[in-house]
């Protein structure tokens, strides 16, 4: 059967230089393997079930897992998200991101979840920062059962290691109490709290939180994570890597 190539040539020259080429032997083309990834997190199929065109899914997983572990995806995402930036006439790194939680159910495979008591929702949340132009800046799955300001203030600690120069975070009322004080004390970022606005037009949020919110949107044109079928919470915060990528190299292939 023929493959039927998933990147274009000018999205796999933007990743291509970012991919870890290493010495080992390796028997099918390092390109048909992120597309396989890529495959996985857009059409949400079972590892195993991946279609007979890519290469065996033990050689695929092995390559995701490598990665996964050694957070490639997460430098890949912070590497085109700076060339995206930069694209747009924007200093490469940013000054401020906006956070926001997402509660997403699990299946019945198992792995670290809780229930959600506000959202009645049994899985897990996806805390994301993003920028001012909705690229994910950060992420971090935990538990459901962790309330947002704890698992704010772990989102922004992981922010504070890999991102220089944040100044100002926005954030929704679930943040506005002990979130802002540690958050101010420890980094010495400004947090703004944007609360709701009552006007349908705009879904109900304010101008920044709409950024936010429509990254989270973003999510569900990707099977893989419409819901968290990972049993690794690293697993699930690569699948929001991956999103994030394929969104950024398809910016970058039109600009």
């Amino acid at each position: 059967m023929v493959h039927k190539t998933l990147l274009t040539d000018s999205e796999w020259q933007i990743i291509e230089k970012h991919i870890p080429n290493n010495t080992r032997k390796r028997k099918y083309p390092l390109r048909i393997i992120v597309e396989a990834i890529f495959y996985i997190v857009r059409m949400g199929c079972q590892w195993r079930n991946l279609p007979a065109t890519y290469p065996p899914w033990e050689s695929v997983y092995y390559y995701f897992s490598e990665w996964r572990d050694k957070d490639i995806f997460e430098h890949i995402n912070d590497m085109l998200r700076e060339q995206v930036r930069k694209c747009t006439g924007r200093n490469a790194s940013c000054s401020t991101v906006i956070i926001d939680s997402q509660s997403v159910k699990t299946t019945r495979r198992g792995g670290l979840r809780g229930i959600d008591g506000n959202k009645k929702i049994k899985g897990r949340k996806r805390h994301i920062a993003v920028d001012t132009q909705g690229n994910v800046v950060s992420c971090l799955v935990h538990p459901a059962n962790i309330h947002d300001a704890n698992g704010g203030k772990l989102l922004m600690r992981q922010v504070h290691e890999n991102i220089h120069g944040i100044k100002v975070v926005f954030a929704d009322n679930a943040y506005r109490k002990s979130f802002k004080e540690y958050v101010t004390k420890t980094f010495g970022y400004r947090v703004e709290i944007t609360p709701r606005i009552a006007d349908v037009a705009k879904n109900g949020v304010s101008p920044k939180r709409w950024v936010v919110e429509r990254t989270i949107a973003w999510m569900e044109s990707f099977r893989r994570i419409a819901k968290d079928y990972e049993y690794l919470l690293e697993s699930s915060q690569a699948m929001v890597y991956l999103m994030s990528i394929s969104l950024l190299v398809n910016k970058l292939s039109n600009s």
